[in-house]
This record gives C-alpha cells, structure tokens and sequence, in this order.
C-alpha cells in the first residue's frame, strides 16, 4: 500500500518511516507542501499522512488545495494545535482525521488502517465521451454496449480513466493499476502490453483512438466528444 507522508524533517522522522515500512507501507517523503502537491496529483495514494509544522491555516489550505485539484486520498493529519475550532475547521477543509502531537504509534496506525479500508477514491461511474467505467459494479462499455475486461485489464482502465486528458508516465500507470510488491520491480513494458489489449476491446470495434500514446512519456486517455 502506498502512502505520502508530508513532513519537515524532525528527528522522529526516520523512527515514523521505520514503523510505515514495518506495516507494509511503501513510503514517499514529501519535506514541503509544494513537493507533496506534485507527488498527490502525480500518483494514486491509499492515505496522505500531514505531519508539517504548519499553523492551523496553513493546514486548512494545504487540504482544501488538494480537494480542489481533485486529489481524493484520505488525510490524516497530526496537528500541533490543542484548539478544537482547529480540528473543525480543518475536517471541514478536507482532511480526514486529526492526531494531536501526544499520539502514540499503535493509535496513529490504527487510525490509517480505518483510513485504508475506508478509501478515498470515488467509486461513482467515470465517463469520457461515450466510454464509461463503473468501479463499483466493475463494469465499463460504450454507450449501451458493455466490454467484458479482466480484472488487470480493468485496472488499467481505470487508472487512465481516473486522470482522463491527463498524460500519465508508464511507472504512474504501474503503481497506480498494480499492487506494489509488483509495481516495485519497475517492469513499465507490461503496462505497453495491457494498453494495446484494451486498444482492441474499447477503441478498435468503435472505431476511436481514445488511448493516444504520448512518445518520450506514456499515455494519455482523451476526452472524446
């Protein structure tokens, strides 16, 4: 499971990372909130762990900017303000769950494991054009006519329909379609092989070229009229 963690560099630091990696978590480290913006629309996170020295506000607009661009990963944030007007206001900015700095390790991964199995990606029916994806069903089509997909087949569908008119490199479209024991071994070819197999099931019989390869990056999944 994948997980940001945005921090500044305090000395518990590498003690926190070891615990992450302890759990199974494959860590990325962020030491400023511009970092981890980039890194939050880049990839498909299970949970955004905030741990930056931030003021109150600064929290609430670090989550609200990531809200607005459409990153959908639960935040837990570990605030250093007591003020339960904080906590509210910061909920209400998009964040998920709040730890005050006196928290214990077994409580802070308890709460990511609620986080985790509670999921922040929306599994309403993502459309581009005439071709749509329904995550909760696990179904997608064209119009009234459904694809038949393999279940591997299906999550690279979907991650490309996630960033629809979005160019994605091929190790985004990796960890974000496969598990990360797997997407860890950076073999990017397979994701070359499972775009041409859904090149034959959803753009060749319709004939339309929605899944455009973008040379010298990856893919990209265009939003058809």
């Amino acid at each position: 499971m994948n997980i940001l963690v945005v921090s500044d560099g305090q000395q518990d630091d590498r003690l926190l990372r070891r615990r992450l990696e302890a759990e199974k978590y494959i860590v990325d480290w962020a030491s400023d909130g511009a970092t981890a913006q980039q890194l939050a629309r880049r990839h498909l996170y299970r949970v955004i762990l905030l741990d930056l020295a931030l003021a109150p506000r600064e929290s609430r607009e670090f989550c609200s900017s990531l809200r607005r661009q459409g990153v959908e990963a639960p935040i837990l944030v570990l605030s250093s303000s007591a003020e339960e007007h904080d906590e509210v206001e910061g909920l209400n900015a998009g964040a998920d769950d709040y730890l005050g700095k006196n928290f214990t390790y077994a409580v802070l991964l308890a709460r990511l494991r609620v986080l985790v199995r509670r999921g922040g990606l929306s599994n309403q029916v993502i459309r581009a054009g005439n071709l749509w994806i329904d995550p909760a069903a696990r179904r997608c089509g064209r119009g009234e006519v459904d694809i038949p997909l393999s279940r591997q087949e299906f999550a690279v569908l979907l991650r490309l329909m996630r960033s629809a008119g979005q160019a994605l490199t091929k190790v985004e479209i990796l960890e974000g379609a496969w598990d990360m024991a797997y997407a860890c071994r950076g073999d990017t070819a397979i994701v070359a092989v499972y775009v041409s197999i859904l090149r034959r099931k959803v753009d060749t019989p319709f004939g339309r070229n929605a899944i455009k390869t973008v040379h010298g990056v990856g893919y990209r999944l265009e939003i058809e009229e």
